[in-house]
């Protein structure tokens, strides 16, 4: 799989700009500020329908324009696809597929199957569980597209017995306590509505833990030439840790435990007004030799630990049966010489990576390909 064309309608900086892309890679060139990181941001909205820099869509959108569109041309065996994304804050995307309109946008997930590697992503080591979440569930959903469905309705369960327990909390505060049970009359309801989906969730999750694991141990020898053993396990926080987690992520079980923890949790719920239990309370544990990355690992640890959770989902998904586009965004300059050429080996072989500096010599050579040059809202075709 590659992307053969991109093209942006007032999308952050561009008022309007084609980019034309081969197989092999790519390295976009340019000072900082003139919109690399953008096309980088495009693509990955296109693959995930978010943004890995911006939690809404609003900065997406150019200064005075109402809306932005994203079209990009994806080439997979021989055939092309084209998708046209129309983005409005506060509204609903449209999107068009082989210039059918399809009904829901989360439809286009799996369309692009692309991993992106940015600055941000040191996040996932030193970031809150939020950052850890995230990158396991668009993961999760990229090699199964039917789990976009599977959140979205966790989400609206939560989203409603958050309501039910604020609305709650909030009459009790004014009000005293009368309606404490009618108020509540509906959560039993909530309780099975939450455990069901997030059991849902909660078995993808353990099952692509399992297997990215092995790839994550072997993406950081990889990059770090031996120095460390990093291991990642999934930290359910909604029961006791003394009780193991079921080995074949059986739904049945993971259903009755959460619903056990949600009787068990509905007191303090009850009283702070929110759902202290679910699977968007847990949190992946990330592990360098025997102590905790997060808090322990070194900048240059922290780095690879991150490269390597990025190129482990890219290992993943090549190994069942298509080769994600591979998105490098001003990765290298944050690299020691040895890690910078120990990434450029290990990416080469990806059936098109692009890779976005502001300094030309900060990429190894051996990432030999296309250059183009990035000026303001323009690109150009630099020397190969």
């Amino acid at each position: 799989m590659y992307v053969r064309q991109l093209e942006l309608i007032d999308f952050r900086s561009y008022a309007q700009v084609q980019v034309d892309l081969e197989p092999g890679a790519t390295v976009l060139v340019g000072p900082n500020g003139v919109g690399k990181t953008n096309l980088a941001e495009a693509l990955g909205y296109v693959s995930t329908l978010a943004s890995h820099r911006v939690s809404t869509d609003q900065p997406l959108v150019r200064l005075g324009a109402d809306r932005a569109i994203v079209r990009c041309v994806i080439v997979h065996d021989g055939r092309e696809l084209l998708v046209e994304l129309e983005i409005v804050p506060g509204k609903a995307n449209r999107v068009r597929l082989g210039r059918s309109q399809l009904p829901r946008a989360r439809d286009l997930i799996g369309a692009l199957r692309l991993v992106l590697f940015a600055p941000e992503d040191l996040a996932l080591v030193r970031g809150d569980p939020s950052e850890r979440r995230r990158y396991l569930d668009e993961l999760l959903t990229a090699r199964q597209p039917r789990y976009a469905g599977v959140r979205a309705d966790y989400e609206r369960v939560l989203k409603q017995r958050n309501a039910l327990l604020r609305t709650a909390y909030l009459a009790r505060k004014v009000g005293g306590t009368g309606g404490r049970t009618s108020d509540l009359s509906t959560l039993d309801v909530w309780d099975a509505h939450l455990a069901r989906h997030g059991a849902e969730l909660l078995a993808g999750r353990l099952e692509l833990c399992a297997a990215l694991a092995p790839h994550v141990a072997k993406a950081y020898d990889a990059v770090s030439a031996g120095k460390g053993e990093a291991r990642i396990s999934y930290d359910p926080r909604s029961w006791s840790t003394d009780d193991p987690v079921p080995p074949d992520g059986a739904r049945s079980v993971l259903e009755e435990r959460l619903l056990a923890a949600l009787a068990q949790a509905r007191p303090g719920e009850v009283d702070r007004g929110v759902t202290l239990v679910g699977p968007h309370r847990d949190d992946l544990t990330l592990t360098l030799g025997e102590l905790p990355a997060r808090g322990y690992a070194s900048h240059g640890e922290s780095w690879s630990f991150a490269l390597a959770l990025r190129l482990a989902a890219f290992e993943l998904l090549r190994g069942e049966g298509i080769e994600p586009v591979l998105v490098l965004d001003d990765v290298f300059a944050e690299l020691d010489g040895g890690r910078r050429e120990r990434l450029a080996e290990l990416v080469a072989p990806a059936s098109q990576v692009l890779v976005t500096c502001a300094v030309e010599a900060d990429v190894p050579t051996s990432l030999a390909g296309e250059r183009l040059l990035i000026t303001d809202g323009e690109v150009h075709r630099g020397g190969g």
